[in-house]
């Protein structure tokens, strides 16, 4: 038998008690022993809950305990949750998280603690929620040399852009929506603005790329600004507007983004809808290959931790292959170089002198909507990032510009 504590009674960690009490003889099974939940932390009380008879308030309950080999820590944030974590790694705990923001933020620090001290430090559930995409990588795809790794790693923008797309919704509207219906928080600037997709790929690039990515070198540009007349161009062009968090390794060396595309029909990533998650990658041998699943939710995200619980039992007293392996930091390359086309749109008076700056050699390609009498839009030829926003400010009139994938 292995005994077990869980950090946090929200929404993950008693999705995590419920999934291991519902499926337990499953999971002992797989984890070829019994797991026994003997403490959860939390601060509060919860009457005629089956985990009052495990509850506890002290966190040093835990730390001090030596039955106690696998730790779960599901609060969220970073304090206390790092020093928590770094407790439990130092006095020979395993722990498992879902939390995302702690693993961007310290996960290099806290896997070097767990290597120091012969256990481990696994994060599943901190990327994808139900995806199992980082056992993949580790284990799966091991044979592999991925060149690029491209998600939708966040539900809540995946489902306003969903909702813009098919209902015709402003952004505001949708927005309040996703907030009433519990897919976005009061303050939801970590979706919305992309802090939360960039935590995760730098998280699943550190793993690919086996050096330390720091989400905070990311260029990263959220949904605020996209209206629902750039959802009315894109679908008069049949593609979609998705908000990707890309990772890919380029001859100048390996780059990041996180900021809405235009996707097209043939695109793998095209028809992940609604709060739904998918994460795209591509390997030498393999090539192409597609996780896709529930990014966020009680269950489906306990389930990931879970995993991390059985694989915890399963290599107690031993250390588990991670692809994160690298203390330095990786610096990343610059966008600047990338060539790509741009949707971009002005008013209708402005029309020839967009064309002298983005395409004096040619004619722009011009979208118009009936609708909108007062504007058009243009798709400019393959331009770098410093020369189309080296023109953007030259011409100083444009209403909005959206990249092509």
């Amino acid at each position: 038998m292995i005994k077990a504590a869980i950090l946090g009674y929200g929404t993950v960690g008693s999705g995590v008690y419920s999934v291991l009490e519902s499926n337990k003889r499953l999971i002992n099974e797989r984890a070829g022993q019994e797991i026994e939940v003997k403490y959860v932390l939390d601060l509060r009380d919860f009457p005629d809950d089956p985990v009052e008879k495990v509850l506890t308030h002290d966190f040093e309950d835990i730390i001090n305990d030596p039955e106690v080999k696998i730790v779960v820590e599901v609060m969220g944030g970073i304090n206390p949750a790092f020093d928590f974590t770094r407790r439990c790694l130092e006095e020979g705990k395993n722990v498992c998280t879902s939390n995302k923001e702690l693993v961007a933020e310290h996960g290099l620090e806290l896997m070097k603690t767990a290597r120091e001290n012969d256990v481990n430090y696994f994060f599943e559930a901190s990327c994808g929620g139900g995806i199992p995409i980082i056992r993949a990588l580790n284990d799966c795809l091991t044979a592999d040399d991925i060149d690029e790794i491209t998600g939708i790693l966040n539900g809540t923008t995946n489902y306003i852009l969903t909702e813009m797309t098919e209902k015709g919704t402003g952004f505001s509207k949708v927005l309040k929506s996703a907030q009433e219906l519990g897919y976005a928080e009061r303050d939801p600037s970590a979706d919305i603005d992309a802090f939360d997709p960039a935590r995760k790929i730098a998280i699943l690039a550190s793993i690919v790329f086996g050096s330390s990515v720091d989400y905070k070198d990311i260029y990263t540009e959220g949904i605020r600004k996209i209206s629902a007349e750039d959802i009315k161009y894109a679908t008069t062009l049949g593609y979609a507007i998705k908000l990707l968090a890309t990772a890919k390794r380029t001859p100048d060396g390996v780059m990041a983004y996180v900021a809405p595309f235009l996707v097209d029909p043939t695109h793998p990533l095209f028809p992940i809808n609604g709060v739904m998650n998918a994460v795209y990658v591509h390997g030498n041998m393999l090539g192409d290959a597609v996780f896709t699943g529930a990014g966020a939710g009680s269950l489906p995200t306990a389930s990931a931790v879970v995993a991390d619980v059985i694989d915890a039992a399963r290599h107690d007293g031993k250390r588990a292959y991670c692809g994160w392996r690298h203390d330095e930091k990786l610096a990343l390359a610059s966008s600047g170089n990338v060539k790509r086309k741009y949707l971009v749109r002005i008013s209708t008076e402005d029309e020839g002198e967009a064309n002298k700056v983005f395409s004096p050699e040619g004619f722009l390609d011009i979208i118009s909507l009936g609708e909108l009498e007062e504007e058009v839009a243009f798709i400019t030829p393959e331009l770098t990032e410093e020369d189309f926003e080296a023109r953007a400010k030259g011409f100083g009139k444009v209403i909005s510009r959206i990249r092509f994938c």
